[in-house]
């Protein structure tokens, strides 16, 4: 396999398991130095002692980002570990409860805020300007297909990612000029730890797109890696649906 992320650092968000996880993998393997960040200690040191043990180099670093404090760290970190520079970084952390607006709990609500778009806000706010002044970066969002269609049940998710949306269309007319791209992954229902919770609703959900299945965490991943890579490098500001063709029909 290629090594064209080599001698680069990237910062993944949630890379513990799931879609990230399958992120960090495909990064490693093509040379990137990864930096893992999640709550769960012990998910995150078996998913760095499993990429070194592939022949990867991988970190993990502890962070909640509904905390803005452990946002900021979490950047100092990684910059860090990187030895000064962050090159790629992946927003791929997210939360999802679902449920009737009436019966969202404030808690909940806040929370959606803190981690899907504040702490992208934050992480980028913190590492875009370094990458600016090095001339270089690839900044990869990950987003939903509910932030272009409305769903019962999903107001705070789907409204979070569709924040996210604008924000990678701002941050592409910010940084873009000084060589930093950045572009949105919007995935379709993927099987992966986080959605195992939903069941057979995800089978139906899924079963509302062309291709009637649910995806695979490394499907997605391909389109993330592809869009943090130089093959992409007129690809800026856009996102790129990994849905099964949900959005097109």
């Amino acid at each position: 396999m290629t090594q064209d992320f080599a001698g680069r650092t990237a910062l993944v968000t949630g890379g513990n398991s799931g879609i990230g996880r399958a992120v960090a993998d495909q990064l490693a393997r093509r040379g990137a130095h990864v930096v893992i960040s999640g709550r769960d200690v012990a998910r995150g040191t078996k998913a760095v002692e499993e990429i070194r043990a592939d022949g990867g180099t991988a970190d993990f670093v502890r962070a909640d980002l509904a905390r803005l404090d452990e946002v900021r760290s979490l950047a100092k970190q990684a910059i860090e570990l990187g030895g000064g520079h962050v090159d790629v970084l992946i927003n791929n952390a997210g939360i999802f409860p679902f449920g009737p607006t009436a019966e969202t709990a404030d808690s909940d609500f806040d929370a959606v805020y803190a981690v899907n778009v504040r702490a992208p806000f934050y992480l980028v706010a913190e590492l875009a300007p370094l990458m600016a002044a090095r001339g270089s970066g690839a900044i990869v969002n990950v987003t939903t297909m509910v932030a272009y269609f409305g769903m019962a049940g999903m107001a705070a998710y789907g409204s979070s990612k569709a924040a996210v949306e604008l924000l990678t269309r701002s941050w592409a007319a910010e940084f873009g000029a000084a060589g930093v791209r950045v572009n949105a992954v919007s995935p379709g229902p993927t099987r992966t730890e986080g959605t195992a919770g939903m069941g057979e609703n995800l089978n139906d959900l899924a079963g509302t797109t062309p291709l009637q299945r649910v995806g695979r965490p490394e499907e997605v991943a391909a389109g993330i890696v592809f869009l943090a890579s130089d093959e992409a490098s007129l690809i800026h500001g856009a996102t790129l649906p990994v849905d099964g063709g949900r959005l097109a029909v």
